[in-house]
């Protein structure tokens, strides 16, 4: 209809002796009562006539041509907003192409032939994945299929390191739990993790390998505890996700970067482009000269990189790699790392623009009005795998996606935990189940097999006269456009959004009229109202990574 509107637009104008410039812009009112769409071209072509912005958009309406078939009213508002009211036949008539498009409805060829990355969690293995993790793996998750859905080849990577002082610390917690089996008063080390699951872990290394560290020199015991640990945390870590259906292509370790001397390559290319210097004994990168605030150390004294030299040269090696999208899903306490990595790919000569930073704030548990906050397992957090336990995968996936990334998620358990339709997930669920048995019922009839044919709907949609059906077949149409901006934006929140008008739509018609009814043909439209919606809801559940149950 846009495009429609715009043609017919742009012949009036030029008519007027106006030339566009460029796409018209064609948008949706705020207030219902201003039509389906609106523009702000009489506005914008006036003042460069130097004309009366509402006189021009009288004209400009008067000479518009436009087909009553689509157009049921135009009129001009303010001080030249012109509104554009359609027909009701538009909406319902596209029913017929949900029907043909089916589980294809809503997707795009936006990112054909195109690669993408999407990297998220990249948690450390030194211990189970937080509530955070969890909202970081809806997210990027969701970022992937929206991608998915228009069109690109998606890679999902997960980032990590398992060296350095949180790795030895693992390490050192682990052998602490195994001696304190037969030797209660061995010493548990300072700042260690105290958190249950590395009493799980020792006692798995026990019954594997009985006493034989003891027979070990300390370092010898401490590489074996931390491979043991690293490997089950590992596993742990790919099941909880599994529980959500995430799944990563690709686990990429950072000390390859160490190993494969990417980390020496950057240092060389920066002291090459005069951006290091060496002060104090540590490597200095100029940021000042690269756009940032201050210069930053890259390595210090000590010869450690710091973390800013290795993310870059990671994201060096993402270019490298081909992708043509790259897509960073980070929590909020790196803000100010993202923009040194870009200010540094740029410095490099790269295409920084080609990266999306996602970054979400955190999440709070909230029980009976109540911060939770301790856990079993990790001492001090929730797990994200005791979360799933208390509410299931799918309600956990949408309550992190059903916020705007931007927003701290106040995650309510009390809500999470309702089996009824005050539960937001449920109660789209719900809506898709109600109409799943309203057409079992109908194919059990063997009557009405007309409404699933395209073609007949398509010829039969003025039967949908009643406002609520134009309504909620209005709301159909707009899923395409949804998942289009959720996917170039990454507010990922304005599909459970959509998905609520589409649900609560369908409810207004339901409870409004009959579906089955003695009129056969006005049954059958209504029929294929009904799957056209049980289609967009399918479509946008699966984009969430949630399920659509045909029973409830």
């Amino acid at each position: 209809m846009k495009t429609y509107l715009q043609e017919q637009l742009a012949l009036a104008l030029r008519a007027l002796g106006v030339e566009p410039a460029g796409a018209l812009a064609l948008e949706k009112p705020k207030q219902e009562t201003h039509g389906d769409l609106t523009t702000n071209i009489a506005l914008v072509a006036a003042k460069s006539l130097g004309r009366k912005p509402r006189e021009f958009a009288e004209q400009l309406v008067a000479t518009l041509t436009l087909d009553p078939a689509i157009v049921r009213s135009v009129a001009i508002a303010g001080p030249g907003f012109i509104n554009f009211t359609l027909a009701p036949s538009v909406f319902t008539r596209h029913c017929a192409s949900i029907l043909s498009a089916g589980k294809s409805y809503g997707k795009s060829t936006r990112g054909k032939a195109l690669k993408a990355q999407v990297e998220f969690v990249s948690a450390n293995p030194t211990g189970p994945l937080s509530v955070g993790h969890g909202r970081q793996a809806a997210i990027g998750d969701t970022i992937a299929r929206l991608l998915e859905w228009s069109g690109y080849s998606v890679v999902r990577e997960y980032y990590y390191n398992n060296a350095g002082g949180q790795m030895r610390k693992l390490a050192e917690s682990t052998y602490a739990r195994y001696r304190q089996a037969s030797e209660p008063e061995f010493p548990f080390p300072d700042k260690g993790y105290y958190g249950e699951y590395i009493r799980e872990i020792a006692s798995a290394l026990r019954e594997r390998s009985g006493e034989a560290l003891l027979a070990m020199t300390s370092e010898e015991a401490l590489t074996v505890c931390q491979r043991f640990a690293e490997e089950r945390l590992f596993t742990a870590i790919k099941q909880v996700l599994g529980r959500m259906g995430v799944v990563f292509d690709v686990f990429y370790n950072e000390d390859s970067l160490y190993k494969d001397g990417k980390i020496a390559e950057v240092i060389a290319e920066f002291r090459a482009k005069d951006l290091a210097y060496e002060r104090d004994g540590a490597v200095w990168l100029k940021g000042t000269t690269i756009g940032l605030e201050q210069d930053r150390v890259i390595v210090k004294s000590s010869g450690e990189p710091t973390y800013r030299l290795p993310d870059i040269a990671y994201h060096r090696e993402k270019f490298r790699r081909g992708f043509d999208l790259i897509v960073d899903i980070f929590g909020a306490d790196h803000i100010e790392e993202s923009r040194d990595v870009l200010a540094g790919l740029k410095a490099l000569g790269l295409d920084a623009g080609r990266v999306a930073v996602v970054i979400h704030q955190f999440v709070t548990l909230m029980k009976d009005g109540e911060q939770v906050k301790m856990s079993k397992r990790a001492a001090n957090y929730v797990t994200l795998d005791e979360l799933i336990d208390d509410v299931g995968p799918d309600v956990v996936r949408y309550f992190f996606v059903m916020r705007s990334n931007s927003s701290h998620l106040e995650f309510d358990l009390n809500l999470a935990q309702e089996h009824s339709e005050k539960n937001p997930v449920f109660y789209l669920q719900y809506a898709h189940a109600r109409i799943a048995s309203i057409l079992r019922f109908a194919e059990s009839e063997g009557r009405y097999s007309h409404a699933f044919d395209p073609l007949w709907v398509e010829s039969h949609a003025e039967l949908l006269r009643e406002p609520s059906e134009a309504g909620l077949a209005k709301t159909l149409m707009d899923f395409p456009e949804v998942v289009e901006s959720a996917s170039t934006s990454y507010e990922i929140h304005r599909l459970p959004v959509y998905l609520s008008e589409v649900a609560a739509g369908f409810h207004k018609f339901y409870h409004e009229h009959r579906v089955m009814s003695e009129d056969p043909d006005l049954t059958a439209i209504r029929l294929a109202l009904c799957d056209a919606t049980r289609i967009v809801l399918a479509n946008g559940l699966d984009i969430l990574g949630i399920a659509a149950p045909e029973r409830m």
